[in-house]
């Protein structure tokens, strides 16, 4: 697609392994600690999720330096600041975070915003297969997470947040849109998580 177009205004980064085989024998095995954790899960994680989030910016880039403006996004989770699940996934978070601090910096000049994402609890079809162990009640549609790109995307000053974190409930707040059933899920906090 970017040899055709020749230009990229949007990337989103959301990518993602290690969460296959969650249940494993009618087992949870997602909260199970460290030394228990399959080392499947960490290549998946740091192959499927951290190496595709820089590799895709990495081709994305150059284009976006050339029209001196764009918008890339990596949905990350509160993991990268407090122990949730299991280690490997904070550890993943805290390298998607630190991506995008440090491209941020560098591609500031170009007028190229980069931020991380933190969506809240989202219905994904994983999510669901994992429904009985989880509390759903302030949890996100796929598709408010793409209204919080959306609004981002469609902000001139966008660049105010370039190397930071957001989360989408507080930029629905922000910007005033809902999720698909109207509501907007609460935003969390550090402290919440």
């Amino acid at each position: 697609m970017l040899r055709e177009a020749n230009t990229i205004d949007i990337l989103v980064n959301n990518v993602w392994g290690g969460y296959e085989d969650m249940v494993e024998d009618g087992v949870f095995t997602w909260p199970k600690p460290f030394w228990e954790q399959p080392l499947w899960r960490w290549d998946a994680m740091f192959a499927a999720g951290v190496r595709a989030h820089y590799r895709a910016s990495q081709l994305a880039a150059p284009a976006m330096i050339a029209q001196r403006r764009g918008l890339i996004v990596n949905v990350s989770f509160w993991a990268a600041q407090k122990h949730i699940g299991n280690v490997v996934y904070g550890v993943s978070k805290a390298a998607t975070d630190k991506l995008t601090a440090d491209m941020a910096i560098e591609l500031k000049p170009y007028n190229v915003t980069v931020v991380s994402l933190y969506p809240g609890l989202v219905r994904t079809e994983k999510v669901m297969e994992a429904a009985e162990w989880l509390d759903l009640s302030n949890s996100e549609s796929p598709e408010f997470v793409g209204r919080a790109v959306v609004a981002l995307a469609t902000d001139p000053q966008a660049i105010r947040y370039t190397g930071k974190v957001l989360v989408a409930a507080a930029l629905a707040q922000e910007y005033g849109f809902t999720d698909t059933d109207g509501k907007v899920p609460c935003p969390l906090t550090l402290a919440d998580v």
